[in-house]
């Protein structure tokens, strides 16, 4: 039975792992608690970047001669293979660990396996303390691993009757200060950020993350179908972050620089490109999350290819009546087909609220 010293642990381990958001890719984030023989802290640490010590090795070193004969908490399975750091799970072993606590399987088939090796060399390992909150803390990684795709987070501004601009297509600004930079802090976790032509066409973006310290500046992506909506000057272009173009393969792009041009096949149905195309040119390119930001019409087509993993809606105390709403069509033809969500997290964020939510499984009889 897990102890309420467990429980407290893992929660720091899980706490501790959010710490690399942004910075882990094409890693997971992981944490690490390290208590004494006696039950007292000892060590912690977590996996700060790609290429860096993992969370354990962190831990360890904190440790010190204390981790002998203690017991180590850590969000994911300690890894068994030798990347571009040594195995996680035969650090704990010649650290003299006598007990292991994980929370989360490592789903990579590269890497799984952590836990057989520490049984085999006598360490009692257990799985499955705290894991629905160490699998959300670590949602895009397992779901990158798991679908062979980005993890897509979909974000959305919007009056509280679901506008996300007035009739005359004025848009700024519908949220507050407040509710903008928490949209950073979105940007700051993402490996890229991606809109379409009709948001380049009428904000001229520049998609960088703003007021977070040591943020690491995603990738950003415009759907741009016929390569008209980013012109040269276009602040996407301006060099302070790395860019790309989606175009279609026919698309006439001489006025674009070379190496920011993705062409991509049509979509099968309806306008646009093919988003699973897309976002497997994505993952190729080691992108891990990405953060999608509009508008409604590339929103509509990214809900229809059923790859929204969450959605995060700033809803604004705001009325307007008319204008466009923040979803176009998903090809959701009628209310059994709707796609059904469950609210996980209900904010205030200045005088806005910030709702967060994820698709579940359509039930049965819809």
């Amino acid at each position: 039975m897990d102890t309420a010293a467990d429980i407290t642990a893992m929660r720091r381990a899980i706490t501790l792992a959010a710490r690399g958001l942004g910075s882990t890719s094409p890693n997971p984030v992981v944490g690490c608690v390290i208590l004494d023989a006696a039950g007292a802290p000892a060590g912690e640490g977590f996996h700060r970047r790609a290429g860096g010590p993992h969370a354990e090795v962190h831990a360890l070193r904190e440790a010190g001669g204390r981790a002998r004969g203690g017991t180590a908490y850590v969000t994911l399975e300690p890894c068994n293979h030798t990347g571009r750091t040594g195995p996680c799970a035969q650090a704990l072993t010649e650290a003299g660990v006598s007990r292991v606590v994980y929370a989360v399987g490592d789903p990579n088939p590269q890497a799984t396996g952590g836990a057989d090796t520490l049984r085999a060399a006598g360490i009692e390992t257990t799985q499955g303390l705290l894991a629905d909150e160490a699998e959300a803390g670590n949602a895009a990684w397992l779901t990158s691993v798991r679908l062979g795709r980005p993890y897509v987070l979909w974000k959305y501004a919007a009056t509280l009757d679901g506008r996300i601009a007035a009739a005359d297509a004025t848009s700024r600004w519908i949220t507050s200060p407040e509710a903008r930079a928490d949209v950073h802090r979105l940007r700051a976790e993402a490996d890229a950020v991606i809109v379409g032509s009709g948001t380049a066409r009428t904000d001229d973006p520049q998609l960088g993350v703003r007021g977070i310290e040591g943020a690491r500046q995603p990738l950003r992506v415009v759907v741009d179908t016929a390569a008209t909506a980013v012109r040269p000057g276009a602040r996407v272009l301006d060099g302070t972050a790395p860019t790309l173009i989606a175009v279609a393969e026919d698309a006439g792009t001489a006025h674009l620089p070379s190496e920011t041009v993705l062409r991509l096949p049509r979509a099968a149905n309806g306008p646009g490109l093919d988003i699973g195309a897309l976002l497997d040119a994505l993952y190729a390119r080691g992108i891990r999350s990405v953060l999608l930001e509009g508008g409604p019409v590339l929103a509509g087509a990214f809900v229809a290819a059923g790859s929204v993993d969450k959605v995060v809606g700033y809803l604004a105390p705001v009325l307007l009546g008319a204008g466009p709403a923040a979803l176009a069509d998903a090809g959701i033809s009628t209310i059994s087909r709707a796609l059904r969500l469950e609210v996980t997290e209900t904010e205030r964020i200045g005088p806005d609220l910030r709702i967060t939510a994820v698709p579940v499984p359509a039930r049965k009889g819809n």
